[in-house]
């Protein structure tokens, strides 16, 4: 599904940011990505999402390069990603609901469909009794959920985590992952960043170790080797 191919990323100040990578995500896969700040990590997702190009090397998704995607095609390809943020990028003036059907309203999705899907999704993160509060009406894990659910409405492919927890305590912590692992299980890819050991350890699944731009490490069993 996903292929980065001898990947080198060298910014215009000099800085190398990535320096040979290459590994591959299969369709259905949940995989961890850490590495200290500073290893390369964010430059992955840019990458991914078509923010930035390599400088060598490409990075595939579903066989099509997407550094070749024209500007104007690259909107189909992002709405195929779903992505979280650890600072979940919410707009304060819109409630939870408005704030999923955002989403599906940039996607040309229909008011049925809206009407149908926004309640469903936030049933799935078990925000139902809160759809109407607005972000600062929220707590920590309850707006992560909302950007989970925003990530998700459009059933993409692909959900890119970047730091979803960083700013949670450990219980919502595991509780977000938890949501994060129904994700995968009903057949979506995972790619999660993080530097929470905890969490990569109680996962289990994949992980691949970023230092100085380079993979070092991609053990199958969740190990965290920083």
């Amino acid at each position: 599904m996903i292929y980065f191919d001898n990947v080198s990323k060298v910014y215009p100040d000099g800085t190398s940011a990535l320096d040979g990578v290459t590994f591959s995500v299969d369709q259905g896969e949940f995989i961890s990505i850490v590495g200290h700040s500073g290893a390369g990590k964010t430059t992955l997702i840019k990458l991914l999402l078509g923010e930035e190009h390599p400088t060598s090397g490409s990075v595939s998704f579903d066989s099509v390069d997407i550094q070749k995607v024209r500007a104007k095609d690259m909107p189909t390809l992002r709405r195929r990603i779903g992505v979280i943020f650890q600072n979940f990028r919410l707009l304060p003036t819109k409630t939870a609901y408005e704030n999923v059907a955002f989403a599906m309203e940039a996607a040309g999705k229909t008011d049925e469909e809206i009407a149908s899907d926004v309640p469903h999704v936030l049933e799935l993160v078990d925000l139902s009794k809160k759809m109407w509060n607005f972000p600062r009406q929220l707590s920590g894990g309850e707006l992560q959920r909302v950007a989970i659910a925003r990530a998700i409405v459009n059933h993409p492919d692909l959900i890119i985590a970047d730091e979803p927890t960083g700013n949670l305590d450990p219980v919502n912590t595991y509780e977000i992952i938890q949501i994060l692992k129904k994700i995968n299980d009903i057949g979506t890819t995972v790619i999660l960043t993080t530097h929470n050991k905890g969490v990569v350890e109680a996962l289990g699944k994949r992980v691949i170790t970023m230092d100085h731009g380079k993979v070092v490490r991609d053990d199958a069993t969740g190990k965290y080797a920083l």
